[in-house]
C-alpha cells in the first residue's frame, strides 16, 4: 500500500523548531515541515536520511518540502503523524490487526461529549470508539509510547474508560512503525501520569499496538504483528523512583567553588550529572532545575553557574547510578574527578561533552539502552524465571519482589 508519492532524500542536519527541519539536499541546504511535535530524540541526528515529499501547493505553503520518514538501521520509520489514521484506517479494513479481523471502519473523527477521536469501528455487532497512537520510540524489540509529555493523551484514556463505564466499548490502536518489536510499554521514564493512566484504564479499554514495516520506496509491508504487553512488569517498574542523567550547560569557562572540593576548573561545554533517587524522584529533577535552594550536593554549586539543559529519568526498581557512570566515560569528552561520587568507588558522576549529548549518536544509544533495551533479556524469559533469577534481575535493573 502506497501513501506517499515522489519521495526524495535528504540528509538531517538539525531541527530550530519542533516543525522545521534543517537539511542537505544535492549539493543545498534546504528546509522542510515535520509534522510531527514528538522530541525525536533518537531519530533526528546530524546525517541521518529523511525522506521528503514535495508539497503540491507550492507557493502558498511556507516550506517546499514535508518530512514523512527518517532512516534508521537501514529501514524507514514513519514521521507523519496526520497520515497515521489512514494507515490504522487500512490495517483494520484489511484485517491485519489480530483481534479485529472482522472489523471495519466506519467513522471518522468522532466527537463524544467533548472531546473528539479519530475512529469508529463496526466489530462484533458494536461500535468501537478507537483513538490511534503513532509510535516512533523503539529499541530493537521493545516499543514506547510516548516519547514527550502527552497531558492530551492521558486525557483520552481516561475518557475512553469513562465511557465504557457506561457501557461503550473502547479501543487503542499505536501504530509502533517497527518491524522488529516484539514488546510494548507506556513509556514511564518520560510520562509517569499517561504510565498510570494506562495502567488504571487496562481492563476497561482494550489496547492494540500493531508492528509495522515500511519498505524503500515507503509502501508499507503486509506483514504486521501484535505486541506483547507486560501488564505486571510495567505495574513494578513504572513508578517514581530510579536514577537519571541531568545536562548542563556552561557558556564560559570559570574556577567554581564546589563546597569541600574546594575551586574546581571547568571548561565551556555540556556537562551530563549521574544521580539516583529511590523515591520521589520526579521532585529530586525539579530541585536539580531551581537555582534558589541551599547547597547541599556537589551538583548544586554546578548548577549555580550553568544553564538547566534538560532532566532524563531512568526509572526502575532498583538504582542504575553507578552502571550508568561507567557507561558515561566512555562516551564523555572529559570528566570531573570525584564529583558527586563521594558515597561510591566511581571515579565521578560529572562528564563533560563539547556538543549537546542530545546530538550524539553515542549519547542516544546509551540512553535507549538504560531505558529500554536493558529490559529485553527480562521480558523475553519473565515466565520461565519467575521473578526467582537475582542475577538477571539485577542486570535488567529490576528488584525482586
Amino acid at each position: 500500500m502506497r501513501f506517499f508519492h515522489d519521495i526524495e532524500k535528504a540528509a538531517f542536519i538539525d531541527r530550530p523548531n519542533r516543525f522545521v527541519v534543517r537539511c542537505l539536499k544535492g549539493n543545498g541546504e534546504t528546509t522542510a515541515f515535520l509534522p510531527n511535535p514528538g522530541r525525536l530524540h533518537e531519530l533526528l541526528l546530524p546525517g541521518r536520511s529523511l525522506y521528503l515529499t514535495r508539497d503540491g501547493t507550492s507557493g502558498q505553503r511556507k516550506y517546499p518540502y514535508t518530512v514523512v520518514a527518517v532512516e534508521r538501521d537501514g529501514m524507514p520509520i514513519m514521521l507523519h503523524t496526520h497520515r497515521t489514521n489512514d494507515v490504522a484506517r487500512h490495517l483494520i479494513d484489511g484485517g491485519k490487526v489480530a483481534g479485529l479481523e472482522r472489523a471495519r471502519v466506519i467513522g471518522r473523527e468522532i466527537t463524544v461529549n467533548h472531546s473528539r477521536f479519530d475512529l469508529l469501528l463496526e466489530h462484533e455487532g458494536r461500535k468501537l470508539l478507537t483513538e490511534v497512537k503513532s509510535c516512533t520510540l523503539v529499541g530493537d524489540r521493545i516499543a514506547m509510547f510516548p516519547d514527550a509529555v502527552t497531558a492530551r493523551g492521558a486525557r483520552h484514556l481516561s475518557e475512553l474508560a469513562a465511557l465504557s463505564e457506561k457501557g461503550e466499548k473502547t479501543a487503542v490502536l499505536f501504530v509502533v512503525h517497527w518491524p522488529r518489536a516484539e514488546y510494548f510499554l507506556p513509556d514511564y521514564h518520560t510520562d509517569l501520569h499517561f504510565a498510570r493512566t494506562m495502567l488504571a484504564c487496562r481492563n476497561r479499554i482494550r489496547f492494540f499496538p500493531v508492528s509495522v514495516g515500511w519498505n524503500d520506496d515507503l509502501t508499507l509491508k503486509s506483514a504486521t504483528g501484535l505486541l506483547d504487553i507486560p501488564w505486571e512488569f510495567i505495574e513494578q517498574e513504572a513508578t517514581d523512583r530510579g536514577s537519571y542523567l541531568v545536562i548542563l550547560r556552561l557558556r564560559e569557562e570559570k574556577y567554581i567553588a564546589v563546597g569541600k572540593m574546594g575551586s574546581i576548573f571547568f571548561p565551556v561545554g555540556y556537562y551530563v550529572y549521574v544521580g539516583s533517587a529511590m523515591a520521589n524522584l520526579t521532585a529530586r529533577l525539579e530541585r536539580h532545575r531551581r537555582l534558589r535552594k541551599n547547597l547541599h550536593w556537589h551538583i548544586d554549586y554546578l548548577r549555580q553557574a550553568a544553564e538547566f539543559e534538560t532532566a532524563l529519568p531512568v526509572r526502575s526498581s532498583v538504582s542504575l547510578e553507578c552502571p550508568l557512570a561507567q557507561a558515561m566515560e566512555a562516551v564523555a569528552d572529559w570528566k570531573i574527578a570525584r564529583f558527586g561520587s563521594s558515597d561510591c568507588s566511581c571515579p565521578t558522576h560529572l562528564f563533560g561533552m563539547q556538543s549537546n549529548p542530545l546530538h550524539s549518536e553515542a549519547f542516544i544509544k546509551l540512553l535507549l539502552h538504560f531505558r529500554i533495551d536493558r529490559l529485553h533479556p527480562f521480558l523475553k524469559q519473565r515466565q520461565r524465571i519467575s521473578w526467582k533469577n537475582p542475577g538477571l534481575l539485577q542486570e535488567a535493573g529490576i528488584s525482586e519482589r
